[in-house]
């Protein structure tokens, strides 16, 4: 999760998120090589170094219409690729449905029979020590580690949107609409997240946990839970 005063993106947990983190490092890169030349630019033209005959010649010209289209297509092919991972979902291994209220969540396990919980945040009177305080939850959502999961996720009064940042997904919950995404995460942990979606006057207080674990442990979790 986010520490004080951190500048950069929380730790990759799933593959998309390594995409995604990535991909800012390029984008990053390409945007400091242009402010480097268009600054080297301007420190020769106020050193006079660079004249209005240089800058109307052709070859000039001709260099800033094809750079501009160079950097477009350095930045426009790895943004497709990740869109095109995000949107690929094949032969998830277990399928849960987030259905959003104001101001909890539901949780429905479709593979199981009866596997269906509400997750309401924990109140600061009633944290345990060492918990977070806006975060934690009375019943976390389990998922298997290294397994493919299909998330579909829904709002039953209000627009809420499905966040977990260190997963690198966001979805947006639509009453009336169901919209999938899926994860898949690279470790055992504890990942927190928030709707995204201004909901209502308690908007801040619908937290998102997702524990991953092993799969034996989200079997007995599972079984323990449907019984």
């Amino acid at each position: 999760m986010a520490n004080h005063l951190q500048l950069g993106f929380q730790d990759a947990s799933s593959p998309i998120m390594e995409e995604l983190v990535e991909f800012h490092d390029h984008a990053l890169m390409v945007a400091l090589a242009i402010c480097s030349l268009v600054l080297y630019l301007l420190t020769l033209m106020l050193t006079e170094k660079l004249s209005s005959n240089t800058v109307d010649a052709q070859e000039i010209e001709l260099i800033w219409t094809i750079l501009p289209a160079i950097v477009l297509i350095l930045l426009a092919l790895p943004s497709l690729q990740i869109l095109y991972m995000m949107d690929e979902i094949n032969e998830p291994d277990l399928t849960l449905k987030a259905i959003g209220h104001q101001w909890y969540w539901t949780y429905e396990y479709t593979d199981f029979k009866d596997l269906t919980f509400d997750s309401y945040m924990v109140p600061s009177t009633e944290l345990p020590l060492g918990h977070f305080r806006l975060l934690e939850v009375d019943h976390r959502v389990i998922i298997p580690m290294e397994s493919p999961i299909r998330i579909i996720v829904t709002a039953n009064d209000v627009l809420h949107s499905w966040a977990v940042p260190s997963l690198g997904v966001k979805t947006d919950a639509i009453p009336g609409r169901l919209n999938q995404t899926s994860i898949l995460t690279a470790r055992p942990g504890v990942y927190y997240g928030q709707c995204s979606e201004i909901c209502g006057a308690n908007h801040s207080y619908m937290p998102i946990v997702v524990e991953s674990t092993p799969l034996p442990h989200f079997e007995n979790w599972s079984s323990l839970l449907s019984s």
